[in-house]
């Protein structure tokens, strides 16, 4: 299993699109020429009761919206990024934050300890205690506590799926997966032992890395619906044991799941074609809009 070192790597091809800032990194050039005009953002956060800079998250708020408390509550999508849990920063996703937001959703994206800080399960914990933050947070947020996702891309995607599918995570952190509506995986990494990513060894422990550290060792009855989005063309995560193998997994124990497979997306551009610029790439945004929008119903909750 190979996991996206660093998304923005990959979405090389995404440069020679913009013009002027051909010179920044693909995800900088990419968050350059995202407008902000499409939401109201919180920066920095804490979800944790510490004072480690990568316990912090950002939220995006539609511009749109009426306060917090004077209408409707709004979906609320936690986002997790990749990166080989070596690395990442919520602050290169912003084009992820204008995304959701463009959509009528609040977005929330923290940060999360990794390697050489942590090893698993410690970033799982973190997500969780982010959810669970969020979850303790909607009135302020304005949130409806009927709408409220996970969400991530390749690393982010395991953390997402975590966090849905094993329950101890979110119950520690003083939530439960019964709070969430559903869940979405962009290129997610769910059934790697063993470990051939030379930077993800350590992270798990490699050559005795846990069995229950893969999120297909969690799937049960009433967890909640899931959205999983993969690319034919994936060299890193394999589409066919990852993505269509949980799906199976998840279908027999009568979990509903949506599946899409692109063909003109790579494991990095997956996550890139959220952006506006590389939206002409695959309709992501508009798959993962439509399952927040109309999502299947959701199991009766696990005992």
């Amino acid at each position: 299993m190979h996991v996206l070192g660093k998304a923005g790597l990959v979405i090389a091809g995404a440069v020679l699109i913009l013009g002027g800032v051909v010179a920044c990194s693909p995800l900088s050039a990419i968050n350059a020429v995202t407008p902000a005009s499409a939401y109201v953002k919180t920066e920095g956060v804490a979800y944790a009761n510490t004072d480690n800079p990568r316990q912090k998250l950002d939220i995006y708020r539609p511009a749109s919206a009426p306060a917090a408390g004077t209408g409707p509550g709004l979906p609320v999508v936690v986002f997790f990024y990749g990166g080989s849990w070596n690395e990442g920063s919520r602050k290169d996703y912003a084009f992820v934050g204008e995304a959701l937001s463009s959509r009528g959703f609040i977005a929330v994206l923290p940060d999360y300890r990794v390697y050489p800080e942590v090893r698993y399960p410690d970033f799982v914990k973190d997500s969780a205690q982010a959810v669970a933050w969020t979850l303790r947070s909607l009135r302020e947020l304005g949130g409806d506590p009927q709408r409220v996702f996970v969400m991530g891309h390749s690393a982010g995607a395991y953390n997402a799926s975590m966090v849905a599918l094993d329950p101890r995570w979110l119950r520690e952190a003083g939530a439960s997966p019964d709070a969430l509506r559903g869940w979405i995986g962009l290129a997610g990494p769910y059934d790697f032992l063993p470990i051939e990513n030379e930077d993800v060894k350590p992270v798990f422990f490699a050559p005795d890395s846990p069995p229950d550290s893969q999120p297909v060792r969690h799937v049960q009855a009433g967890a909640p619906p899931a959205l999983l989005i993969a690319s034919h063309k994936d060299k890193l995560v394999s589409a066919e044991r990852n993505t269509a193998g949980l799906a199976k997994l998840l279908r027999a124990q009568q979990v509903p799941v949506v599946e899409r497979y692109f063909d003109n997306t790579s494991h990095a551009s997956l996550v890139g074609s959220l952006s506006r610029p590389l939206r002409f790439i695959a309709p992501t945004l508009e798959e993962v809009s439509q399952f927040i929008e109309n999502p299947p119903p959701r199991p009766e909750p696990s005992k």
